[in-house]
């Protein structure tokens, strides 16, 4: 048994086909993968936050987060959005339990290295793999909202490409991340071009001359950290095309395959 991590960023969820849902149910039922779910909420922290008068601002694709800001972010991860995840996997025959990263000291954090300007942002240093593992043993997909916790109960806002990181490491799985774009996308001759396949390096500069910028960011940096810590494998899909998931865990050339090492034709 294999297992696969799925982030699903909060500007996707919203609007993901039922087939996507269906298609991490058939990949539970086969046996042969077993899928975790790490969600994002972006969007509609945001919303919320608008709606409190409540100012909000990113460094380099993170949120900025005071104590207020905190406050709502745990309320949209591990409230509203887990459970609409879970939601959508039931309607299409699954069986799903939420969970957030503070529960059972799941995904242990401490401040970030730019905690003066980011505020209560988190990295993951201890992902107890055991509750994954058990929440799987009974049959069921794990889906994860990304709020850590460190030492005396202080809560962590954790980027969720990052957290669905740390769990793929802890669990040594496959990443993917599920965009609504069919991969790394790069202009060639005035048009938009996927890679089917991109390196370590080959990142590291499309990050440096701003091919890559914003949201992707920390996605892309995330992948390498993985990589570099032995996940064997990570992909960015297009959740919105029917059986995409189906075909990655399949071998397919689906999306944009990150590797560590300069192999690229």
């Amino acid at each position: 048994m294999k297992y696969l991590v799925i982030k699903c960023g909060g500007s996707v969820l919203d609007n993901l086909p039922r087939s996507f849902f269906e298609d991490v149910v058939k990949m539970h039922e086969s046996g042969e993968w077993t899928p975790i779910i790490v969600h994002g909420g972006g969007p509609l922290i945001t919303s919320l936050l608008k709606s409190l008068n409540v100012e909000t601002e990113f460094v380099n694709g993170l949120r900025v987060t005071d104590h207020q800001v905190l406050d709502v972010v745990e309320m949209v991860l591990s409230g509203s959005v887990n459970k609409q995840v879970v939601r959508n996997i039931v309607e299409v025959g699954g069986n799903a339990i939420g969970i957030s990263g503070v529960d059972g000291g799941l995904l242990k954090a401490i401040p970030t290295e730019h905690a003066k300007t980011l505020g209560f942002v988190g990295d993951v240093i201890e992902v107890n793999h055991t509750i994954i593992e058990g929440i799987i043993k009974q049959g069921y997909i794990p889906v994860i909202s990304p709020v850590g916790i460190g030492s005396g109960g202080q809560r962590y806002n954790i980027n969720g490409d990052i957290a669905a990181s740390a769990v793929a490491k802890a669990l040594e799985a496959n990443l993917c991340f599920i965009s609504d774009i069919p991969g790394i996308l790069v202009e060639k001759n005035g048009a938009k071009t996927k890679l089917d396949k991109v390196s370590k390096v080959i990142i590291e500069e499309m990050i440096h001359n701003q091919t890559i910028y914003g949201g992707m960011i920390p996605k892309v940096k995330a992948a390498i950290d993985g990589l570099v810590h032995n996940i064997p494998e990570v992909g960015i899909i297009n959740g919105f095309e029917k059986n995409s998931l189906i075909d990655y865990t399949n071998g397919k050339t689906v999306g944009t395959k990150i590797v560590l090492e300069e192999v690229i034709a």
